[in-house]
């Protein structure tokens, strides 16, 4: 029997997946911008969603030093995924973060910078310090095998995809959520790429009072 004709209109069926599984990001983010200027609410609902982020990662840091989830606790950590050729977002994210903490003053040490690739190919342990030396902070670099850089990913519910360019390079797609982890490693609170660094510090003093 003849294969039905195609109609040049109807998406191929992955495309309809990507949609679908698109629509499910957003819903997603919308939870997590609801908490952005605000600490994960208290109760079952607080302590399912503060589960929900975060995990165990083993990734090596600027320096090829290994580091896992259980070496960032101990103090406040600000986690952001991104990568180094990024064209503007992590940078912008970055910095905004970097003169927050030039203002917590006496606070600063308590919190720390986690900058994580979600572009393990080009982001090696070198290409990750002489990025993150452009920055007027000290940030915690980490890569590692593209399946160890999946897992982190996965626990904190970032979604990052290869977007191939017409010149034969490609970019990264990639959430742009930073992260608050108290120093027992548990997700407390979100700020958007977009927020100032005004609105980052006002947030981190009450945190840290």
């Amino acid at each position: 029997m003849a294969a039905p004709p195609t109609n040049p209109r109807t998406p191929p069926r992955y495309a309809l997946l990507a949609i679908a599984f698109a629509g499910l990001l957003v819903v997603g983010a919308g939870v997590l911008l609801a908490l952005a200027m605000r600490e994960t609410p208290r109760g079952a609902a607080g302590t399912a969603l503060a589960s929900a982020i975060g995990g165990p990662f083993h990734l090596i840091d600027q320096n090829g030093k290994p580091v896992s989830d259980a070496d960032l606790k101990g103090k406040w950590q600000l986690v952001f995924f991104g990568y180094t050729h990024c064209p503007d977002t992590c940078p912008t994210a970055l910095n905004e973060i970097a003169l927050a903490l030039d203002r917590l003053g006496m606070k600063r040490d308590e919190v720390e910078i986690v900058f994580i690739t979600v572009d393990p190919e080009r982001d090696t342990p070198d290409v990750l310090k002489s990025y993150v030396q452009s920055f007027d902070a000290p940030i915690i670099a980490l890569t590692g095998s593209p399946d160890a850089v999946a897992q982190a990913a996965k626990a904190y519910r970032v979604f990052y995809a290869k977007h191939p360019r017409g010149d034969g390079d490609y970019d990264m797609d990639h959430s742009a959520v930073i992260y608050v982890m108290n120093p027992e490693g548990r997700f407390t609170a979100i700020f958007t790429p977009d927020s100032s660094a005004d609105s980052i510090v006002q947030r981190l003093q009450k945190l840290l009072s």
